[in-house]
């Protein structure tokens, strides 16, 4: 491959800084296709929940490479505003997908669409799965244990945080620390192995060879950030978040399951249950969202690389540089 031809733009920042907007208008204007870095909208189902753009599934021919059996894509992409959405809604809740997956299939996505003389832009807000390719971090094959998995259950997020400190206090430091689902994962391996896999460059310097990158973020000052979760939540509310949470059950998955993808879908099933009111549900999500925000600017705070802009024109006028 002609490394100077090889380029990805990453647009990312916390949760309802307008993203997905500026991606879209980043891909009309450099001829790009957009990969979702977002840990739920791979799911299929979750759709208000997790914010994903408006649009329509279209089945599109990709290359065997880009929709590899295992994952089971369908050779189907998300379209929005004409623009081709990569890693939404490609499998089922029930089934467990991982950083490592993510990184695999997107890859594979990110060679074919330079192939075609696009541009690749990651979008999303997921750290750790941006992360992934921006440095090129190899995966561990740790196979799931059922049996400390489900030993593990038992415990709370409290408990299991406070275990996964001892075990990997560097991985503690940039987890989620009410998610359940990570938590486990992350003590499976750092049983396995003795710890999750640490990003081996210390200064940030590019280690991904392959691509040039180019990471951008999308900073809002706290209190526009926090008025545009709170407006996101009424609205998705409004939208018909419970009843999709309500659909998912309906359909199967337990309350425990959805519980475990956190935010919304952690206090929508109480709610459903009767066990908190729709003043608490609406209180509990928003609050989330906001604390959710928090970690992922401490997570982002980490990489210097990341070019903080405020505005299209900035951002625009970055790419421009870049893709020259």
């Amino acid at each position: 491959m002609n490394s100077s031809k090889n380029k990805i733009l990453v647009i990312l920042g916390p949760t309802s800084s307008g993203k997905s907007d500026i991606a879209i208008k980043m891909a009309k204007k450099f001829n790009g296709e957009i990969i979702s870095a977002d840990s739920r909208q791979i799911f299929r189902g979750m759709d208000i929940g997790t914010g994903k753009v408006t649009g329509k599934l279209t089945p599109v021919i990709l290359s065997t490479r880009s929709a590899p059996k295992d994952l089971a894509t369908k050779k189907i992409i998300f379209l929005s505003h004409g623009i081709p959405h990569h890693m939404i809604d490609i499998v089922s809740p029930q089934i467990d997908f991982n950083v490592a997956k993510f990184k695999k299939q997107s890859e594979k996505i990110i060679d074919d669409i330079l192939k075609r003389g696009k541009l690749p832009i990651i979008c999303g807000g997921t750290g750790f799965w941006i992360q992934s390719i921006v440095d090129d971090v190899n995966f561990p094959e740790v196979k799931p244990d059922w049996k400390l998995r489900k030993k593990l259950e038992r415990y709370s997020a409290e408990k299991l945080f406070t275990m996964l400190k001892k075990l990997d206090s560097a991985r503690s430091k940039n987890i989620d620390s009410k998610n359940k689902v990570r938590l486990i994962r992350a003590i499976e391996i750092a049983i396995k192995i003795g710890k999750v896999p640490k990003i081996k460059n210390k200064k940030y310097q590019i280690l991904n060879t392959r691509y040039q990158i180019l990471q951008i973020g999308l900073k809002l000052p706290k209190e526009k950030l926090y008025l545009n979760i709170e407006k996101r939540v009424l609205a998705r509310f409004k939208q018909g978040m419970i009843a999709e949470v309500e659909k998912l059950h309906q359909q199967g998955l337990s309350w425990k399951k959805i519980q475990s993808f956190g935010l919304a879908y952690l206090w929508i099933p109480l709610y459903l249950q009767n066990k908190i009111s729709k003043k608490e549900l609406v209180e509990k999500v928003t609050q989330a969202e906001k604390n959710y925000a928090k970690r992922q600017m401490t997570w982002f705070k980490r990489d210097k690389r990341i070019k903080w802009l405020k505005n299209y024109q900035q951002i625009e006028k970055s790419v421009k540089i870049f893709l020259k």
